[in-house]
């Protein structure tokens, strides 16, 4: 007689498409800012680059928590980040220091992670049982 062994695979952070798509897009604004001259890099870039690393760092952060409420507390703040973001995409494009494609591609981008970021919480809420 066989026996099956299932191994069970747990969730990692790299499987999260939230924590995935936002950490891609923070090296791509961060590739793009830097290439600013120092007033622009010194005022704008600087906020920009925060909030967006702010968002791949607060799924990350939530991630490793232990208790539901502290992962989802985190996630929101990650909502919260890429609010923030889009502010300054919209600066960053109207203060003409990035290229219609640079600004649509992040647009883009951030208009997708509310979703995958609510999905996560949702996740979080009906599966853990802390």
């Amino acid at each position: 007689m066989y026996s099956i062994v299932i191994m069970k695979k747990f969730l990692t952070l790299n499987d999260i498409d939230a924590y995935r798509d936002s950490f891609h897009l923070s090296t791509y604004v961060w590739n793009v800012i830097d290439a600013w001259d120092y007033f622009a890099k010194d005022t704008v870039g600087k906020q920009f680059v925060k909030s967006v690393d702010s968002i791949s760092a607060n799924i990350a952060e939530g991630f490793g928590r232990y208790t539901k409420k502290d992962k989802v507390m985190f996630y929101r703040y990650s909502y919260g980040s890429i609010i923030e973001s889009l502010d300054w995409n919209e600066k960053a494009e109207r203060r003409m220091l990035i290229t219609k494609v640079q600004y649509d591609h992040i647009f883009k981008t951030l208009k997708s992670l509310p979703r995958a970021v609510h999905q996560l919480i949702k996740f979080t809420n009906e599966k853990l049982t802390m």
